[in-house]
C-alpha cells in the first residue's frame, strides 16, 4: 500500500545509486521536481530510462547522476538539442555515458511487457531502422529476429523493462494513496506497474476522487509512495492545474550550451533551493537566454 510522505522522504527510500530509474511523462505530468530532488541527493551511476529524455534528463545528466541511458530520441522539444546529454556523450562530461537506443514502438512494448510479467516483447516495428542487432548495454544485441511458432513469420523481439523505480507525476492522489492522472498519459501506467518500486508526485491530495474522462487510476496497492508536490511537472504541465512554460524550454537551450553557466543554475535553483521551490528560473540563471 501507498505511503504518503515528503518527496525528499521517497526518492531517500526509493531511489538508491545505480539503480534503473525510469521518470515518465510524455510532453505532459513530467516529473521535474522528483528529478530535481534525486540531483539534490546527489545519486550516482543511475541507469536512466525514458521514451523521450528532454530537459529532465538533461539536468540528471548535466548533474552526474546517470551512467548508462535507454531510451528513444532525445532533445529540448521545440527547440533542439540537449547539450549536457551531448557533452557526456562525446566528451564524457560530467562523466561516460552509455547509451541503448530503441524506437518509441519498442519502449512502450517494452514496459508493457514488464508491467504484464512476461520476459520479451515481439512487435514488427524495427525492421529497416538500423537498430536491428544493435549492442545494448550489457553487450548483447538489443533487438533480436523471432519466428512466429504459429505462421513461420520473421519478426522482432525485445527485452522487458523491469526498472529498480519508476517515477511519475499526476494530478491527485486520495489519502489512501490512490492515484488519478488524465490528459496524454503516456506511458506512465506501464512503467509504475513494470517497477519494482514507485514514486508518484501529485498536484494535490484530496479526499475523495472524482471521476475525470479519461482518468487512470493506480490503486494505492501498486504505488510505493506518494508526494504531494504542487507545480511538480513544471516546466511541462499538468492539465487542469498548470500550463507548459514555454519559455523555460526556451532559456534552458543557452544555460544548457555552457558547463559554468549549468553549474550556476545548479547551484542557484536545484542546491539551494527548498525542495518544492518549483521548476528554477531558467530564464534568470546564469544570465537571460
Amino acid at each position: 500500500m501507498a505511503e504518503i510522505v515528503s518527496l525528499a522522504d521517497a526518492v531517500a527510500r526509493a531511489v538508491h545509486d545505480g539503480d534503473a530509474v525510469a521518470m515518465e511523462g510524455f510532453t505532459h505530468l513530467i516529473p521535474f521536481a522528483a528529478g530535481r530532488e534525486v540531483i539534490r541527493q546527489r545519486r550516482r551511476d543511475l541507469t536512466l530510462i525514458r521514451m523521450t529524455p528532454d530537459v529532465l534528463y538533461d539536468q540528471l545528466i548535466g548533474a552526474g547522476c546517470a551512467s548508462k541511458l535507454i531510451f528513444s530520441w532525445g532533445g529540448n522539444p521545440g527547440v533542439g538539442s540537449l547539450h549536457r546529454f551531448r557533452d557526456a556523450v562525446e566528451n564524457a562530461w560530467p562523466g561516460p555515458l552509455q547509451l541503448e537506443e530503441h524506437s518509441h514502438a519498442g519502449m512502450a512494448n517494452r514496459y508493457v511487457a514488464g508491467a504484464s510479467g512476461v520476459p520479451f516483447a515481439i512487435l514488427r516495428g524495427y525492421s529497416g531502422t538500423g537498430l536491428e542487432g544493435l549492442s545494448g548495454l550489457d553487450g548483447q544485441p538489443a533487438v533480436r529476429p523471432i519466428t512466429c511458432p504459429f505462421t513461420g513469420e520473421q519478426l522482432t523481439a525485445v527485452a522487458a523493462l523491469t526498472p529498480d523505480v519508476a517515477v511519475i507525476h499526476a494530478q491527485r492522489a486520495d489519502r489512501a494513496g490512490n492515484v488519478q492522472f488524465w490528459g496524454i498519459t503516456g506511458v506512465q501506467k506501464e512503467a509504475v506497474l513494470s517497477a519494482r518500486r514507485s514514486i508518484v508526485t501529485v498536484e494535490e491530495i484530496v479526499d475523495e476522487l472524482a471521476p475525470e474522462p479519461t482518468a487512470v487510476v493506480l490503486p494505492s496497492w501498486v504505488v510505493d509512495y506518494v508526494a504531494e508536490a504542487p507545480d511538480g511537472s513544471r516546466p511541462s504541465y499538468a492539465l487542469g492545474y498548470s500550463a507548459r512554460d514555454n519559455d523555460y524550454y526556451q532559456a534552458w537551450d543557452a544555460i544548457s550550451r555552457d558547463r559554468d553557466r549549468f553549474a550556476q543554475w545548479l547551484a542557484d535553483e536545484v542546491f539551494s533551493a527548498a525542495p518544492l521551490a518549483g521548476a528554477g528560473r531558467a530564464a534568470d540563471a546564469g544570465g537571460a537566454a
